[in-house]
């Protein structure tokens, strides 16, 4: 078995939906603001109007004008603060304007005016950075005063003294609400992210402890096993007496075929030790390598025909698939092996469309199987076939034959169909 890691999904690494619900998460909260500014400018437009009209005392025509200005200036807020802010105190300056002298004590300010400008500091503070926030603040707190002292109808700073009181009052506890807001909601983010750094650092932790024990156990079960049955092979002629010469060959085919297998185990513990190991040091098995299994099948004494068309020859098929395709034919000669010793077997490979059709048929067995593996802890072969074939897009089916024996398919992609 050669190492070949398949490119699985990193420990902790987002999923497709996950994805898709961060990239729309911007969107929504735009849509959200733009809603919530909306409202606000659908609010304040009959209100500044009409009561600037009707209580106030003011012009109809300069109460829809400060309306308009104020009303319009709350949704320009979330992507032209400083125009926004302009056009606001332009509503403002028609207002203090526009009022008649004696008419109201919220001079230069009407009460829709006042809640109106309040709500474009908070929409500022909540969209914009800190610093374009207190400065809209301290822009439109100063642009009060200085008002009331241009007053062109000759009114005194004291009659605006309220709103020049009010207004700073209620502005500032609005921006620092809602800064302060904003910064709770930074915390908790950053806490989030850096609890999910902390997953993901821990999940490709236990990841790699547990490949690291996997190649641990590996290297002391497996590789010691293969290490004793090679040295067994190698010593048999000098221990055996008088053996003929087929079994002194078959016996080095053995010690051969075992240290084929330490070889590509070590390969394989070098990948699974190491996450940056450069797999490219470790030959993948193609289509090419099917002659080598299918003569070493042979000499387990498994008579096997293979069946290749020429389109497949001629085909250009991508590297995981024909890996996959390898897989598959080698875990199942190794079940007919296991199962049903000495059985007939079929290699089918063949193109339909864009698909590599692969099937391996065996016939019954002609004699009962040895067991090699204590019941209850093997299966996990089919499992197996299943992961590769679906990691390439393709499916598998497998199961007995009617007149015996065993078949298994797999239909993979070799191209994009389009």
């Amino acid at each position: 078995m050669t190492a070949s890691p398949e490119p699985d999904q990193q420990a902790g690494s987002p999923t497709p939906a996950g994805i898709d619900l961060r990239q729309r998460r911007p969107i929504l909260s735009w849509l959200l603001w733009w809603l919530v500014a909306g409202g606000f400018a659908l609010v304040a437009l009959p209100m500044n109007a009409a009561l600037g009209a009707q209580l106030f005392g003011m012009h109809p025509m300069a109460a829809v004008l400060a309306g308009i200005a104020q009303s319009a200036a709350l949704p320009l807020v979330l992507i032209r603060p400083r125009e926004a802010t302009a056009l606001q105190l332009l509503g403002v300056v028609v207002v203090a304007v526009a009022l008649p002298a004696g008419s109201a004590s919220t001079w230069p300010l009407t009460v829709p005016g006042l809640l109106t400008l309040v709500a474009h500091i908070g929409l500022v503070a909540a969209r914009h950075s800190s610093r374009v926030a207190v400065l809209t603040w301290w822009v439109s707190s100063l642009f009060i005063p200085v008002v009331a002292l241009l007053d062109p109808r000759g009114r005194s700073v004291a009659d605006g003294l309220l709103i020049m009181i009010l207004y700073p009052a209620l502005s500032a506890a609005v921006l620092g609400a809602v800064m302060v807001v904003r910064r709770w909601n930074e915390v908790r983010r950053e806490l989030a992210d850096a609890r999910r750094d902390v997953e993901v650092e821990q999940s490709q932790r236990a990841v790699a402890e547990e490949r690291t024990r996997i190649a641990r156990e590996l290297h002391d079960v497996v590789a010691h096993g293969m290490s004793v049955i090679h040295m067994q092979a190698t010593s048999a002629s000098y221990r055996i007496k008088n053996l003929d010469p087929e079994a002194a060959a078959e016996f080095k085919r053995i010690a051969a075929d075992a240290r084929s297998a330490m070889r590509e185990m070590r390969q394989l513990l070098s990948v699974l030790r190491a996450e940056d190991a450069d797999t490219e040091l470790a030959p993948v098995p193609d289509l090419g390598g099917l002659p080598d299994l299918v003569a070493s099948a042979e000499r387990a004494g498994l008579p096997v025909e293979v069946r290749q068309t020429d389109a497949v020859r001629a085909a250009a098929v991508p590297e995981p698939v024909a890996l996959a395709a390898y897989r598959i034919v080698q875990e199942s000669l190794s079940n007919v092996i296991r199962h049903a010793p000495g059985a007939r077997t079929l290699i089918d490979l063949g193109l339909e469309g864009s698909d590599l059709v692969l099937s391996v048929v065996n016939e019954a067995a002609p004699r009962p199987a040895q067991p090699m593996e204590t019941s209850g802890l093997t299966g996990h072969g089919l499992t197996g076939m299943r992961e590769r074939v679906r990691l390439v897009g393709g499916s598998v089916e497998a199961g007995p034959r009617d007149g015996g024996g065993y078949r298994v398919t797999a239909r993979m992609p070799i191209r994009d169909p389009r």
